[in-house]
Order: C-alpha cells, then structure tokens, then sequence
C-alpha cells in the first residue's frame, strides 16, 4: 500500500484535534475515497468500517416492551379518570396495583406485559413497597403529566436504581450508610454538573491540583484545560508490562502513590478503565484507601463505573471508599440506549464534600447561603447531592429540575429487568460478544494482549510502538518515531482501508496507541480491521527495511 497523501505537516496539525473530533476527520477521508471511486461497482468498494465511537450496537428489548406495555397501561389509567377526544385525565393512586393486575390478564398478548408483571412483583417483594403507590409512580411517570417530585429522583426509582447498584456495581456487598442517587441526562450530564457544583460550592478552586488516572475517557483530559478550571493536572499513569512489548495497562505503586500529595484535591478515574477496558485492581485499591487513611484523608475521587458490568465480580472503588467517592454510572453501554440518556450520580450521605464545605470560612459560608437562600430558610443544610440537583438549573429553576419522568421509568425498567434471571442471561451475552469480537481482531492483527480477569473488553488499547519494538526489535520502533508523526498509521487506515480508529494519545495513553471500539461493529468486521492493522504495520516494515538496504 502507498503512504498516506497528508504531509505530516498537515497530520502534525490535525493531531491537535480531541481524538472526538479527529475521528471525524478520519470518517471524511473514507468517504472521500469512497466517493472518488464512481466507476467501481458498490459491492467492489470497500465498506468503512468505524470502529471510533463506542456506541454498541445491540440494545435489550425486553425492558422495551415492558416499558412500551406500561405505555399502554398508563393511558388506560388516564382515560379511566378523564375521556373526551384524545384528553384523558391524571392517573389516581388508590386501587392502582389491583386495575395493573387486571390489565396484565385482560392483556396477555401485549409485547412485554409479562415482563413488566415480573418486575412489578419483584420490586414489590425486594424493597417491600405499598403496591398502590409503586405502580402509581410507574403509571403516572410514564405519562410525564407531572415535575419530578422529589426533583433529584422519584422515590421508588431511586430505591430500585440503588439497589441495581448495589448488585452491578458494589458486587451485592454495598457499604455502610445510605448512598443518595441524582438521576441525570446520561454520565455526560453528571460530569458537567459535579465539576461544575465543586466549583461553585468552593470545594474547588481555579488552578487546585488534581489527578487523572490515565489513559482516561477525553473530556476528563479536557475539562480541566479549560479557562473556567485550569487545574494543575498530575497524571497517575498506567505504565507497566506484562512482558516485552505488551502492556498490561496497570498502574505501578510509585504512580498510585502520587495521590498521597495533600495539595492534590481530587482524582477522576474511569473504572473499567478507557480505552484500556480493565477493572481496578485490589492492590491499587487498597493503595488508595492507605493513602486516604494516612496522607490524604480529603482526598476526593470521582469514579465512573459505566463499563463494571461487562467485568465479573466487579466492584467500585465506591464501596472500598464511601465517604471519599462520588459515583457516575450510565445506563447507554449495558443497555445499548446512549439516545436514551440515562446516568445516575450517587453520593454516600456521609461524605467528604459536605464535610469541606461545612468547613469552609465564614465568608464562603455567607456566599453559599446567598446562593441557595431562596430554596430554604436554612440553606447551610442543604447537602451537596442536593446542591448538584439546584446547581443543574441555575439554582432559579431548582423547581422545575430532575431528569424527565419517563427516563426514569425506562431506569427503573432496566434495573429490575437486570435483578431478573433474565436479565443476568443477557449481561452473559453481550459480555460474550465483545470478548469474542477481541478475539477476533487480535486474531487478525496477530497481536497480544496481557490476559487478565478483569478485562472488560469493551474498547482495547493497542501500543503499536511497543508492538513494533516486540516483532523487529527497537530500531524499528525508533524509525517510526523519528520518520513519522503517531496518528499517521490512522490516516493511512481510514484512506487506504476505510478503518476508523481513535488516537490513543488523545485519551493521555501512550502516542503511538490506538483505540479500537468493539462495541458498535459486527463480528467479522473486527478481524477485517485486524488484517488492515496488520498490513499497514507490514507497509512500514518494508519502508524501514528500505531504507537500512
């Protein structure tokens, strides 16, 4: 295959790009190459193949259905109260749970009525709810004839979403202490809105310290650049081997003891990692609880658990560390609802920040008592979970703020299917297809990973410098840095292949890595995209080869 036609001044510039934007680029050439190529028969050209984006592409439909079926429960509820030409009435509460069991046996052909039975029963039987208030907020929720009320969570999805966490996320050992939840429009949202309120609530401050556990999701890279934060970022990094050219993607003692830093405020991690896709270990674990036992005791750590349920056994730093840790989990991966944005942030209600902030000098003090002050007349005992929810809406809308009803009944929906036979069938599924789509594209690169337990395989990273070091030693490895700019091997895949990847360099991993989603494409589609990697390597093989002749 020929070099790419980009000059590498022209790559050194789009390097620059957040790997986001830069994979948009990537999709651009491939389709020109497609477009320029008029002549060939469809069938003939190759088909681009996006392995950039982590969007699966499975959904669970089971959960559907059922929610679709309480769709139809809830407006014969609603008629049931009020009809007149498309106007129906609010849902009434008293005698609910005995019209919904007479619903099911008048219908029991509706597409996912018996797996809304199933889960109604369950929850009823697990977290010991009145049925008639239960199937009230299902009902009247699906509807969205109302505000949220409670604004941070309605109160028996939290009860269920909490549980759900305690199962997935907590490994059904959760810790002391009650764990408040913010359900919120995806882990994007949650994001936003925690850097946001820390700021606000002046447990941050422009220019603290703060740690990244890397490689790292961009937008926590990111974030911290920006003018509104600036943070003096130390980058805990995930360096060592497992043998010669192959990473193991874990994190050393001497990086993970960087945190006992005082001056370091907060550290953020994605857990299983991303791109690496591996599970914290237990040693880096108790690590970081020595730390915040000794050296930092208010240290605070923001977790985002979105991939723990494609590891087994997988438990958060979150339950090692309640009092420390903030949690964002999303719904989108597991589920295959990204369009859905469904994120939840929970908080132990005996927490690190409201131990800060009620510790703040008197002056922050007065500052914040303005600033929630017309929310109630006591506004220092408003805890920072709740101080996120006001913070979402600009404080002034705190009336109207909560995630969408309906989103939450769809939550509610995929948790209680999860707590159901099965549910745990189709996590065994879907973490089956992303092991076998690893498989497959290490098959066709003919490159190894490190093995281990806690790889939740949905994204891997690959360090082709190291690799390149592996099979021909490091003169050629040291001839692809000097003679080529990192992200040059994605340009040549996404012009002479029509492969989308991402720059592993943009999520803070080593330069010459890549990102490979093997979420979003079929199966077969991985060992193709394993075949051009291969080849590609083998291009610059033969270029290095030439030039030592």
């Amino acid at each position: 295959m020929p070099k790419t036609t980009f000059t590498r001044e022209e790559i050194q510039s789009f390097a620059q790009l957040s790997p986001f934007e830069l994979k948009d680029k990537f999709i651009e050439i491939a389709r020109a190459v497609q477009e320029d190529k008029p002549g060939q028969k469809e069938k003939s050209i190759p088909q681009m193949l996006n392995a950039g984006r982590g969007n699966p592409n499975w959904i669970a439909t089971g959960p559907r259905e059922a929610f679709y079926a309480l769709g139809y429960f809830a407006l014969s509820e609603s008629r049931r109260v009020w009809t007149a030409d498309n106007l129906g009435g609010m849902p009434e509460k008293t005698g609910s749970g005995a019209r919904f069991d007479s619903f099911v046996r008048q219908h029991p052909d509706l597409p996912g009525i018996d797996l809304l039975q199933k889960c109604v029963e369950y929850a009823v039987e697990r977290f010991g709810f009145v049925r008639d208030d239960f199937v009230h907020e299902l009902t009247d929720c699906s509807v969205g004839d109302n505000y949220p009320v409670p604004d941070r969570m309605m109160t028996h999805a939290e009860q269920i979403v909490r549980g759900y966490v305690a199962d997935e996320m907590f490994d059904h050992k959760p810790p002391a202490g009650n764990l408040s939840l913010f359900a919120t429009e995806g882990g994007t949202a949650a994001m936003c809105y925690i850097f946001d309120s820390l700021m606000k609530n002046g447990v941050l401050h422009k220019g603290d310290k703060i740690a990244l556990m890397v490689p790292v999701f961009t937008p926590y890279v990111e974030i911290p650049e920006l003018d509104t934060y600036e943070f003096d970022v130390t980058y805990v990094q995930a360096s060592m081997f497992a043998e010669a050219g192959v990473r193991e993607w874990r994190y050393p003692e001497e990086e993970v003891a960087k945190l006992s830093d005082p001056a370091i405020k907060m550290v953020c991690l994605v857990n299983p990692s991303n791109p690496p896709s591996l599970a914290l270990s237990q040693r880096v674990a108790d690590q970081i609880k020595q730390i915040v036992a000794t050296s930092n005791p208010n240290l605070l750590i923001v977790t985002d658990d979105v991939y723990g349920t494609f590891v087994e056994g997988f438990r958060s730093i979150a339950a090692d560390l309640p009092h420390n840790t903030l949690l964002v989990y999303s719904y989108s991966k597991h589920y295959g609802c990204t369009g859905w944005r469904l994120g939840v942030i929970g908080l132990n209600d005996d927490n690190v920040i409201d131990t800060l902030i009620a510790a703040l000098p008197q002056g922050e003090k007065d500052r914040l008592a303005k600033r929630y002050g017309t929310l109630t007349l006591e506004p220092e005992k408003i805890k920072f979970i709740d101080r996120l929810v006001a913070d979402s809406r600009q404080v002034a809308l705190n009336h109207t703020s909560g995630l969408s009803l309906p989103q939450q009944m769809m939550m509610v929906l995929f948790s209680l299917f999860d707590m159901l036979d099965e549910g745990q069938a189709y996590k065994q599924r879907i973490r089956a297809i992303v092991q076998q789509r690893l498989q497959l594209l290490l098959e066709g690169a003919d490159m190894r990973v490190s093995e281990d337990p806690k790889r939740a395989g949905y994204y891997i990273e690959l360090d082709l410098l190291a690799e390149a070091e592996r099979v021909h030693g490091k003169d050629f490895a040291d001839f692809l840095e000097k003679n080529y700019e990192p992200v040059d091997p994605l340009f040549r895949l996404a012009e002479q292949t029509h492969v989308v990847l991402l720059n592993g360099g943009g999520f803070e991993g080593p330069e010459w890595s890549v990102r490979v989603s093997l979420a979003n494409l079929d199966d077969l589609d991985y060992l193709k995209i394993g075949h051009h990697l291969r080849a590609i390597f083998h291009d610059y093989a033969s270029e290095w080869q030439a030039s030592t002749a």
